[in-house]
C-alpha cells in the first residue's frame, strides 16, 4: 500500500484522521479490554461491540490543504489505499464562492469578485481534483438557507435591513459579515453547533441517508485489507472541526459504544492538527475568520463542545437516537447507519 502512514496518510491534505482507528486507540489509552474472536483492534466499549477501522474517514483543512488542491498521490491514496466511495462536503456557498475565487488566482484565471462567482455546484471549478475517480461527491451546506434563516431572525431590526439591502445589493460577504459578529461571535463554537441541531434537520437527515446508502463491506476489518471494495466515507468542512465535528459527534453517540471522555478527546485533537499548519497557512486561516465577522475563538476546539452538545440532545430531545428520529431519520435508517460503524 506504498508505506501509507494511517496517521498522517496525505502530502498535502491537514488534519485527516480515520475515525474508528482514532477512537479505538483514544480508548485503548485507558484500558485493555477483552478481544473479540477474530478481532484485533481493542473495544471501544464492551466485548465484541467495536469501531470498525476504515469505515468512516474525516477530512479537516483549509482550502489550500482541502481536496480541492490535493495532489495526484493523495487522490490516489483517497481512492486506492482508503478505498474512499463517498465524500460528503459541508461547505457553504460562500466557502465555495471563496475556493472558487482562490482556485482561480492560483491558476491564473481571470476572477471577479467573490459575490459573483456561481451558486451551484456546477461552477464549482475547485471541485475538479476529483473528476476523474469514481468517488460520490455530496454537496451539503449544513449552514444552508434554514440555518441562515435561524440566525437572520436573530439580529435586530437595523441590522436585518442591512443585510437584506447588502444580499439584494450582490453583497452576500458583507452581509455575512454583519450576522457573524452580532450572532455567531456571541453564542460561541457551541451554540452555533445547537443552532445547527434545530435548524439544518433537512440537511442531518440527508447526511444520514447518504451514509446509510453505503454498502458497507463488514469483513473489511482495517485500512490495509486486500478486499477491493470501496465503502469509505469521508466527510469534511473547512477547518472540520465544527460541522464535521458535529456530525461526528452524533455517530459516535449514535452507537452507544463510546464513552464521553473518548469523544471529547477526539474532538479537539483538530485543534492541535491546526495548530501544527506553518505560520502562513494559519495566518491565512484566521484571515478567513475574520472575514466572517468571527475572532480566534472560531480558531480554537471548546474543550467542553462535546459535553454540552450531548447534554443539549439529551435535555431537549431525549438523547440522540430520539433527535434523529424528530428530523425524520427512519428507525430503518439508524440501524443501518449504527451496523455501518460498528463491526
Amino acid at each position: 500500500m506504498s508505506g501509507l502512514n494511517p496517521d498522517r496518510p496525505f502530502d498535502s491534505i491537514v488534519n485527516f484522521r480515520d475515525v474508528g482507528r482514532t477512537i479505538n486507540k483514544l480508548a485503548g489509552r485507558k484500558r485493555s479490554l477483552p478481544q473479540c474472536p477474530g478481532m484485533n483492534r481493542l473495544s471501544v466499549s464492551a466485548p465484541c461491540s467495536r469501531w470498525s477501522n476504515s469505515r468512516l474517514q474525516m477530512l479537516i483543512g483549509r482550502h489550500e490543504n482541502q481536496l480541492d488542491e490535493a495532489s495526484e498521490e493523495d487522490i490516489r491514496r483517497l481512492t486506492s489505499d482508503l478505498r474512499v466511495s463517498t465524500i460528503v462536503d459541508l461547505r457553504s456557498t460562500t466557502e465555495h464562492q471563496m475556493a472558487v475565487k482562490k482556485y482561480k488566482r492560483a491558476h491564473n484565471l481571470p476572477t471577479e469578485s467573490v459575490d459573483s462567482q456561481p451558486q451551484t455546484g456546477e461552477g464549482y471549478i475547485h471541485l475538479r481534483p476529483l473528476d476523474s475517480t469514481d468517488i460520490q461527491r455530496h454537496l451539503i451546506s449544513l449552514t444552508g438557507k434554514a440555518f441562515e434563516r435561524h440566525l437572520l431572525w436573530r439580529l435586530d431590526w437595523w441590522n436585518f435591513t442591512k443585510v437584506l439591502a447588502y444580499i439584494a445589493a450582490g453583497y452576500r460577504h458583507d452581509a455575512v459579515r454583519i450576522v457573524g459578529e452580532n450572532v455567531m461571535k456571541p453564542v460561541g463554537l457551541t451554540g452555533l453547533a445547537m443552532t445547527t441541531l434545530e435548524a439544518s434537520t433537512a440537511e442531518i437527515k440527508q447526511i444520514f441517508d447518504i451514509l446509510a446508502s453505503v454498502k458497507a463491506d463488514m469483513a473489511a476489518n482495517t485500512v490495509t485489507d486486500s478486499s477491493t471494495s470501496a465503502t469509505g466515507v469521508l466527510i469534511h468542512c473547512t477547518q472540520g472541526k465544527d460541522r464535521t465535528g458535529l456530525i461526528i459527534l452524533l455517530l459516535l453517540l449514535l452507537t452507544d459504544a463510546v464513552d464521553a471522555e473518548t469523544m471529547a478527546s477526539e474532538y479537539v485533537l483538530s485543534e492541535e492538527e491546526l495548530e501544527n499548519e506553518p505560520t502562513e497557512e494559519k495566518e491565512e486561516r484566521m484571515r478567513e475568520i475574520r472575514a466572517l465577522g468571527l475572532d480566534e475563538e472560531y480558531a480554537r476546539c471548546p474543550k467542553d463542545f462535546t459535553q454540552r452538545v450531548t447534554e443539549f440532545l439529551t435535555k431537549r430531545y431525549g438523547g440522540v437516537r430520539k433527535y434523529s428520529e424528530s428530523v425524520g431519520v427512519e428507525e430503518g435508517i439508524i440501524e443501518s447507519v449504527k451496523r455501518r460503524f460498528l463491526a
